[in-house]
């Protein structure tokens, strides 16, 4: 990373300030081309920015970084404009002539700040939940994530296994390499309590719920009133309703938060055995995937015909063709609003069991995976007598760890993680 790179950081112009953001080994260059000085490290400072012929771009404040303890680990230089249009542009313009200086790509600041070890990867994939956090469960969890708590819960059992590691070494330099007998009293405990531990966290509510939000379908036959409800859900006319059979024909999809509480409603195509009409044929069929998807199912159909786990709801009870049913859960108008805060509550509270509790840390599916590698690798030194097989599952487990958190990782995964970045970032 011999480049030196530049970026907008802050909102898009038109703004009261724009922060543009150098970083790399000619930051300073560059400042000082623009201000005249390199001003007093980490103190911001009143400069009047203007290119090379005396052509004044703006008066900014301006701070220096001198590296590697910055936000990138490298040099880095912010210039805090007036955020119009014409003003960013200029000093882009300016910075872009400046020799060995190109626009960064997206995600470029936070990946050479992974690079040059100043973050790690699960760090990075917790700023860029951050970065993208629309409820305040996401937030609080993101910011657990790139504070670093699964990082430091990792580091902790990594050093555990290292040390486990180094008495088994001991056992094969020195003991009876047959069996395991002169390994300390205590060493098949402290790794069944370190694998209990992984497998605690394993057992949290995945981040893939609280980022994607609670997956609610709706389902049942054909005119139950499971459009209405669905737009009353999502306080929006998302769905058309008419009195007719089959007038849904496809799974609309709503994400809303309630109560703070991320989710994504579905409203799907009546469900029946039979039809000759195609389309309505294939909207029954993405129904019933839909259904599998779920992370919670809304039955406005027969008391008892819903599918496993769903909540049986009676529908349209200000109509006189209202069926009670003993056993729903909610009996609710969409109309008239009767029963639906009830619902909504119950919602709520159901979604946040399911999340990650407000500032726990949450895994996802990459971090997951790797976690489920290093538990096997634990419990697996449980069943082995050979010392040089106990040293190759701490060995795994050890591998797993490092991969989570980013000491051996792709350039392929790299690129996709980063990506999910803005350009400033």
């Amino acid at each position: 990373m011999d480049d030196t790179i530049f970026a907008l950081s802050s909102g898009s112009p038109p703004a009261a300030i724009a922060v543009i953001r150098i970083s790399g080994p000619r930051a300073g260059e560059a400042l000082s081309s623009l201000a005249g000085a390199i001003p007093t490290p980490r103190r911001a400072s009143y400069k009047r920015l203007s290119v090379s012929r005396g052509t004044v771009l703006d008066h900014a404040l301006v701070l220096w970084f001198p590296g590697p303890n910055t936000a990138t680990g490298e040099d880095l230089a912010e210039l805090h404009l007036h955020g119009g249009k014409a003003v960013v542009a200029a000093v882009e313009g300016a910075l872009a002539d400046l020799p060995g200086l190109r626009r960064a790509v997206p995600g470029e600041f936070t990946r050479r700040a992974f690079a040059n070890g100043r973050i790690d990867l699960a760090e990075a994939e917790g700023l860029a939940d951050l970065l993208s956090a629309e409820t305040e469960l996401q937030r609080r969890s993101a910011i657990a994530m790139a504070g670093g708590a699964l990082s430091r819960q990792v580091d902790d059992w990594r050093m555990r296994v290292l040390t486990a590691s180094a008495s088994v070494e001991a056992v094969l330099d020195f003991g009876d390499e047959d069996d395991v007998a002169d390994l300390p009293a205590d060493f098949i405990a402290r790794i069944n309590a370190l694998a209990t531990e992984v497998s605690d966290w394993l057992s949290r509510p995945r981040a893939e719920t609280l980022r994607e939000g609670f997956r609610v379908v709706l389902a049942g036959p054909p005119n139950a009133g499971k459009s209405t409800l669905f737009n009353a859900l999502v306080e929006d006319e998302a769905a058309i309703t008419a009195p007719l059979a089959g007038t849904t024909r496809d799974v609309l999809t709503r994400a809303v938060a309630i109560g703070g509480v991320p989710f994504v409603f579905a409203d799907t195509a009546g469900l029946r055995d039979g039809t000759d009409d195609v389309i309505e044929a294939i909207g029954i069929d993405r129904a019933r995937a839909a259904l599998d998807r779920a992370d919670l199912v809304l039955w406005l159909g027969a008391a008892g015909e819903g599918p496993d786990g769903a909540w049986e709801v009676t529908p349209q009870i200000d109509t006189p063709s209202a069926r009670p049913n003993p056993a729903a859960r909610h009996a609710i108008s969409a109309v008239t609003g009767e029963g639906l805060d009830a619902l909504r509550d119950d919602l709520i509270e159901t979604a946040r069991h399911a999340m990650p509790r407000p500032g726990d840390a949450a895994l996802n599916a990459r971090q997951h995976a790797f976690l489920t590698d290093a538990e096997l690798a634990l419990r697996a030194t449980r069943h082995e007598t050979d010392p040089l097989l106990v040293a190759e599952c701490l060995r795994r487990a050890r591998v797993a760890f490092d991969g989570l958190v980013g000491r051996a990782t792709t350039e392929d995964m790299l690129d996709a993680l980063f990506g999910r970045f803005c350009i400033g970032k």
